[in-house]
């Protein structure tokens, strides 16, 4: 029986993340989408099915099943991932395969990393981050669960950012140093270009 791998989220990030799956998985696997607005029928995008939850725990039931949650907004990522674990359902990570990783990086569960992100060196990451296309985490920094780089964000060394931090595209996170890291709090917003 074939791996089954939902793409939680049938929206903008979904569809981005979808062929990044696809190159990821490039057979023995179903790729799905999960669209908890879903309606009974033959839903698809791309030529892939867009399920609700529960037809996709029907399908996962008895099989080697995750998902992966491409949902920007990280509230509901988190929520979405506690479901799954409920249901016995893994969290999968999505990674482009033109992306660096750096030495000494530790990344969380469900980390979707999209095509020319880096990590560069000696980085802890939480769960559920998301790096859109271009972005970077320098050396020596500290992510937080569920935290979400828009495209092109540049995450200099020595910073800290808290969970829930949304920074927005083009964004440029300064140098911290060791003795004192640049610190973005929880739930923050670093607006487009800062």
């Amino acid at each position: 029986m074939t791996k089954l791998i939902g793409i939680y989220g049938a929206s903008g990030f979904g569809r981005e993340v979808m062929p990044v799956a696809r190159a990821q998985h490039p057979s023995g696997t179903r790729l799905v989408f999960i669209d908890d607005n879903a309606g009974n029928g033959d839903r698809q995008h791309s030529g892939h099915a867009i399920l609700s939850w529960d037809d996709f725990t029907r399908e996962a039931t008895g099989r080697d099943a995750a998902v992966a949650v491409a949902i920007a907004a990280s509230q509901v990522r988190e929520r979405l991932t506690e479901r799954c674990a409920a249901a016995g359902i893994s969290i999968c990570s999505i990674s482009a395969s033109n992306i660096v990783i750096g030495d000494n990086i530790v990344i969380g569960e469900g980390a979707i990393l999209q095509p020319f992100a880096m990590l560069t060196a000696d980085c802890r990451i939480g769960r559920g981050f998301h790096a859109n296309i271009y972005s970077y985490v320098a050396h020596d920094c500290v992510i937080g669960d569920f935290v979400t780089f828009a495209p092109r964000v540049m995450c200099n060394g020595n910073v800290h950012i808290e969970d829930h931090a949304y920074i927005g595209t083009g964004a440029v996170l300064r140098q911290g140093t060791p003795e004192k890291p640049l610190v973005i709090g929880a739930g923050a917003t670093v607006g487009m270009g800062a």
